[in-house]
Parts: C-alpha cells; sequence; structure tokens
C-alpha cells in the first residue's frame, strides 16, 4: 500500500491553505520540486475558473521563487492530447492540483494521455501535489461527494474511482473545519481500504516512501479500520445508522510522522509517551471520590 521510494513525493492538502503569509504548505511542495529550480505545472481541470485560479498560484509559487510556473488547462478530453500540456510535464518537476470538483479531474483527465504521462513522470521522481478536490482524487477510489456533520451511515458518501496515486487508503479534505469524521468512517467500512486520512484545512500530508510527515496548521486524523471487531453493514438498510466497534484512530499534528505499511505513528524518543492509568487506579480513585460533591 506504501508508494516504492523510487517515486516521487506526494504533497495533499486538505484544502485553504495559506496563500498571503508564510504559506508554510505550498512553500513544502516548492522545496520539494526542486526550490528556486522547480519547474511546476499548476492543472486546474478541478476547477470552473481556471485562469484566475491558476494565475494565483503562478503568484504565489514564482514569489516563493519557483524557476518556472505554467498552467495546462485541460477544459475537454482533447486537451489532454495536446502537445504542449504533455511537453510540459514532461519537463516538470512538480505537478499540482488545484481544488474545484475532483469528478472534474476524473471526467477530463484519468486513462488519458495526460494522465500516463504524469503517472510515468511520477514513477521517475516528479512531486506531485494537490489541495481539496486535488487531494480527494489521490487513492486509487475517492469520495466524490459525501454528507457532513453526520454519523456513520451507508448513504453518506459516494465512491468513485480516482487517480491512485496513493492506492489502498481513503483521503478525505476540510476535515475537522466541516465536521468529516462521519463520511470517512463510511467510506472505509465500505471500501476494501483500511486507512482514512481527514486532512485538515491549511494542512499537507507530505508523503515520501512509506511514511508521511504532518506540515502546516492543523492536524491529520487518521482512521485504521484494520481490526475493527464488528460492523453491522451486511444487516443495514439504507437509511440506518452504521455500527463499528474497534476502530484506531491516531491525531497527529505538525511534525508527527506515520508509516503506511506499519500503519502506526513515527515517534521520536524525545516524543513523551502518555501514561495511562491502570484500572485499578481508576476504582481507586472513584472511590475516593465517592461521596464528594461535584
Amino acid at each position: 500500500m506504501g508508494l516504492g521510494k523510487s517515486r516521487g513525493d506526494l504533497v495533499i492538502i486538505g484544502g485553504a491553505e495559506d496563500k498571503e503569509g508564510e504559506c508554510k504548505v505550498l512553500r513544502e511542495f516548492v522545496r520539494r520540486s526542486g526550490g528556486i529550480k522547480a519547474r511546476i505545472v499548476v492543472m486546474t481541470a478541478a476547477t470552473e475558473l481556471p485562469r484566475e485560479v491558476g494565475e494565483n498560484y503562478i503568484r504565489v509559487f514564482e514569489r516563493l521563487g519557483a524557476e518556472d510556473v505554467r498552467i495546462v488547462d485541460t477544459v475537454t478530453r482533447e486537451d489532454t492530447s495536446s502537445s504542449t500540456a504533455l511537453e510540459a510535464i514532461r519537463k516538470a518537476t512538480g505537478v499540482f492540483f488545484t481544488g474545484g470538483d475532483q469528478a472534474r479531474i476524473i471526467s477530463i483527465i484519468k486513462d488519458s494521455e495526460l494522465d500516463t504521462a504524469i503517472h510515468q513522470r511520477f514513477s521517475e521522481g516528479l512531486v506531485v501535489g494537490g489541495t481539496s478536490a486535488g487531494a480527494a482524487m489521490m487513492p486509487d477510489i475517492m469520495i466524490v461527494e459525501g454528507d457532513s456533520e453526520t454519523h456513520p451511515r451507508v448513504e453518506v458518501v459516494e465512491m468513485g474511482p480516482g487517480m491512485a496515486f496513493l492506492p489502498g487508503v481513503v483521503v478525505d479534505q476540510h476535515f475537522s473545519q466541516r465536521g468529516r469524521l462521519g463520511r470517512l468512517l463510511s467510506a472505509l467500512v465500505q471500501q476494501p481500504a483500511v486507512l482514512g486520512f481527514g486532512i485538515d484545512e491549511n494542512t499537507a500530508m507530505v508523503v515520501s516512501g512509506n511514511e508521511f510527515e504532518v506540515v502546516g496548521a492543523g492536524a491529520i486524523t487518521v482512521v485504521d479500520v484494520s481490526q475493527i471487531t464488528h460492523s453491522n453493514l451486511d444487516t443495514l438498510l439504507k437509511d440506518e445508522a452504521l455500527a463499528i466497534c474497534g476502530v484506531k484512530l491516531h491525531i497527529l499534528p505538525e511534525g508527527y510522522r506515520f508509516n503506511l505499511e506499519t500503519r502506526k505513528p513515527v515517534l521520536n524518543a524525545d516524543m513523551p509517551v502518555a501514561q495511562v492509568p491502570s484500572p485499578q487506579a481508576v476504582g481507586s480513585q472513584e472511590t475516593g471520590n465517592r461521596g464528594r460533591k461535584s
């Protein structure tokens, strides 16, 4: 499920990233794409305002020092065979997918000449980044759309083919800001994937080899359903609530890393280890508190 070390890094952003101040997550994308020698292609397939959105990213990436930044706008499938677009990908060190509607990325680009070219360059070390819709499309099976701020239910989320830069997982964006834990759980229980990543706004999941690091202002919520002990999925009608037992959850802020193969956080020696009280200690504390007024 992890990426081979020969492949390029992924910079998967939860949306609403800073474009005016320090630009921490976009700075990380430029740095990994080659820094002042970076040649970046901005893919605007997801948005209905390609020129406006694309020029905004050109301004940011040039301000951060990228050597060359250009837009590849694909309005139709025919545009994905453009010699100009294919040549831009061949020369790029970084490709960045903007936000918008992830379904547009799939309908226009997936299984096209341009898709093949991007994946070929990715296998050679091209850095691929994406924000919001550009983050959602990273797995092989993606969240197309779904309800936020709800408990898990079968009909909460619609799934569809993704671009398969990070296969075997589910990615959701704008995560804590839009209360999307319910829909991420709904997606995971219905898919063969066992790992789900909820990425907060202005926060990036930077994947290199078989690990990722958290960069930015928020956190990444890792949901691991590989060892669930019970689910009522097989007995549900469409509008009934999901029951899921034994889910493992990790909340990782900036600087924390996670191993995609072992499915475990990678903790440095100087990171404190939580002291979990024993059942006996909890029982003693409860006994001592009896009779006290709250």
